[in-house]
Order: structure tokens, then C-alpha cells, then sequence
């Protein structure tokens, strides 16, 4: 911070520049290798910008492997996941932030050691409930998944966010006349935005980039996301399809830029000053 303060306002800039151009390489990368000829992606020094560009790469990509539909699958999921971790995290969050108690207490230690399992630990007895349940090989077996692993983030972070809203706005509500579901809606629910919309992003990506519990607990292919779909332009004997699976990789990450395009507006709203009457 202190070396941000001291540059010249044109040295903020190119600053910020070289940190978008960072954060924006590896996608940029991507964007090459998807265009260009298999020879030009063999060569011993790679370049950035192809000398023959071509879209053969997405062509091969799309004829091979069901992207559109395995695309499809994790827009569902990972949607649907999103949504469900957000409507139950909402309300556990404001008890838990507002009624202070030794079981609410309890319970946030409890959601806060459940993050430290590990994946490989619970994925049996995942399997085992699910097919007991008739859930395995199913959409929804997964999005159940999903949000059980999803909403322990989203909840301790909504915590934080209902935490920071002064209980001063809803003490003036109800002078007011208010009832205690009306300040909740009209006084609470506006300034919970930004972190409804942190928490809705945080579980749409986890469950867009999973691999382990779909690699587990889907077996049709029809059902299967885009993860498992990209790993499929990796052969029998480890070597991949460079090409092709740049191109099925860029598509990959268009629905999730335009979800982010969609939503990330709203992680400015909500503030609170000046809310407080006086």
C-alpha cells in the first residue's frame, strides 16, 4: 500500500495495467493455444500470438466430445447448487449473528472444523449414502453434494456480513412501526447484497471447477460436466490434445465470465452509510 501511495498517478496506472495483464495471461494463453496448428503448439519456443490462426481447434473440439451438453450439465448444477446454498445459508446467518448462544457458538466451530476434511475422507460414505438413497448417478445426488460442501464458506461468511450491519437499523425499524420481517426485508435484505452475491459466487465456482465428486459419483455420460468432459482430450497413455482442449477449455470458462459480468455489479451496492438515523 505504502508503494502504491508514493507512485505518480500515471504510475498507478501502468501498476494497475501489469496486474491486469497478469491476472489476464494464463486466459490469454489459452486463447493462443486454441488457435493455433498443431505444429506451431509442438514447436520448442512458443509464441503468444499464432502465425496462422485457425478455428480447426474448436471444430475437432466440439465433433469429438458433447461440450454443449456436458455445458449444459454444469450451468444446472452449479446454478441450482448456488441458489439452494444462498436460500439456506440466509437465514442460519443471521440467527447465528444476532441470537449469540453456547450452541450458536458450537455450531460456527462445528462449520469451521468441517472445512478442514478433506475430499478423499467423506467421498465413500458420499457414495455409499447417495446409491443407498437412489441419488447416485443423478443431477441432483450431485447438487446435494454441492451445497453440503458449499454452504459451511457461504455461511460463515454471511455471518460476517449480518455481523457488520448495525442491529441499530433494525431497533429503528421497529420504532418506526416495523414488524420484525418487514425490517428484515426492507432494512436487512438491501445491505446483505454484496455478501449474498460474494457467497453465490464463491459456491457457483467451487461447484463449477469440482472434478472429484462428479469424477465419483456420475457414471452416464449424458449426466457428466464440463470437467469431466475436458479430461477426456487427455489419452489412454497421459499425453493431451493441446489444441482441442484449449478450445473446449476457453468455451469452458465463458458461461462462468458471464455470470460474473451479470452479478458483480451488485458486489458495490449495499453500503451503510449514512443509514444509521440519527
Amino acid at each position: 500500500m505504502r508503494v502504491l501511495r508514493s507512485l505518480s498517478t500515471p504510475g498507478k496506472y501502468v501498476a494497475l495495467i501489469a496486474y491486469l495483464v497478469f491476472l489476464a495471461f494464463p486466459l490469454l494463453w489459452l486463447l493462443s493455444t486454441a488457435l493455433k496448428t498443431p505444429p506451431e503448439i509442438a514447436r520448442i519456443e512458443p509464441t503468444i500470438i499464432p502465425e496462422n490462426p485457425t478455428l480447426e481447434n474448436f471444430r475437432v473440439a466440439f465433433e469429438q466430445q458433447p461440450i454443449a451438453r456436458a455445458l449444459l450439465n454444469t450451468v444446472v448444477v452449479a446454478g441450482t447448487s448456488a441458489l439452494i446454498t444462498v436460500v439456506l445459508s440466509i437465514p442460519a446467518a443471521y440467527v447465528m449473528a444476532r441470537y449469540r448462544s453456547a450452541v450458536s457458538r458450537l455450531t460456527m466451530l462445528w462449520v469451521l472444523l468441517s472445512q478442514l476434511f478433506p475430499f478423499i475422507l467423506v467421498i465413500i460414505p458420499l457414495f455409499l449414502v447417495l446409491r443407498n438413497a437412489g441419488l447416485y448417478d443423478t443431477q441432483l445426488g450431485l447438487i446435494i453434494v454441492y451445497v453440503v460442501w458449499s454452504m459451511p464458506f457461504a455461511l460463515w461468511m454471511l455471518r460476517s456480513y449480518v455481523s457488520g450491519i448495525p442491529v441499530e437499523l433494525e431497533e429503528a425499524a421497529a420504532i418506526d412501526g416495523a414488524g420484525k420481517l418487514r425490517a428484515l426485508r426492507e432494512v436487512v435484505a438491501p445491505l446483505l447484497v454484496p455478501g449474498v452475491v460474494a457467497a453465490a459466487m464463491f459456491a457457483f465456482v467451487s461447484a463449477w471447477n469440482e472434478f472429484l465428486f462428479a469424477l465419483v459419483l456420475l457414471r452416464t455420460p449424458e449426466l457428466q460436466t464440463i470437467s469431466l468432459t475436458l479430461v477426456k482430450f487427455i489419452g489412454a497413455d497421459g499425453v493431451a490434445r493441446l489444441g482441442p482442449l484449449a478450445a473446449a477449455a476457453l468455451v469452458a470458462t465463458i458461461p462462468s465470465l458471464v455470470f460474473f459480468a451479470i452479478i458483480q455489479r451488485r458486489l458495490v451496492g449495499g453500503l451503510l452509510g449514512g443509514a444509521v438515523k440519527s
